[in-house]
């Protein structure tokens, strides 16, 4: 798993992710592959669950020894993984006060995949992204962040990407497709927001669902 960075909305399914795989007999512990932070955050939750998992090991249960683990790697920007089909480039981005926060560029042979993780608008993004099959990436409607408070709008613009500058920036960058997830709306509809995207880029945009598949 890759982790762009540990604000909670971005790792509060971690354990779920750890546990529920072993239960259904994973065996091989999970590689987390994150800023600096991840291997605490990983030593913390395997600690939450250690009543859970020694019930299992040492109760009826044929649960394996070995699937509940994770094993953390903090990783630099760079190259992360490779294997024979896949290869993963850390890159960081602007996101409000973390000190390290991820994108990751995903290379296989036959396609290029381009996760944005949070940001603003970041000259990273653009070039990792450039010419990339897909590109998915963080928005907030510009129309509703408007009516927020200046506090507000203070935050969201250092951590967040409007939508009109995310059409300027895959305008710069070209994907493909461009996949809108971590949607902030702010009080305006799907269609307005959808609207400031395509008002600034002209290929393929589309409201990421869950479970959709590209």
């Amino acid at each position: 798993a890759f982790i762009t960075h540990l604000h909670s909305d971005h790792t509060a399914g971690l354990a779920d992710l750890l546990l529920t795989p072993w239960v259904l007999e994973r065996s091989d512990p999970l590689d987390l592959y994150g800023p600096p932070g991840i291997a605490a955050m990983a030593g913390h939750l395997q600690a939450a669950y250690a009543e859970d998992v020694r019930i299992r090991l040492d109760g009826l249960e044929p649960a394996n020894p070995s699937g509940w683990e994770a094993r953390a790697h903090e990783v630099a920007p760079g190259e992360v993984y490779r294997d024979d089909r896949v290869r993963v480039i850390a890159f960081e981005v602007d996101h409000g006060a973390w000190e390290r926060a991820y994108g990751y560029r995903i290379e296989a042979p036959d396609r290029v995949i381009v996760i944005a993780g949070d940001t603003r608008p970041s000259d990273a993004v653009r070039e990792q992204a450039r010419g990339a099959d897909l590109l998915l990436h963080e928005v907030i409607c510009e129309a509703g962040l408007a009516k927020r408070t200046a506090e507000w709008q203070a935050y969201h613009r250092s951590s967040h990407t409007t939508g009109p500058e995310l059409g300027r920036l895959a305008a710069a960058a070209q994907p493909r497709r461009l996949v809108l997830h971590h949607v902030l709306l702010s009080g305006c509809t799907e269609d307005e927001l959808l609207a400031e995207v395509r008002g600034e880029f002209a290929g393929e945009v589309i409201l990421g669902r869950d479970l959709d598949v590209f």
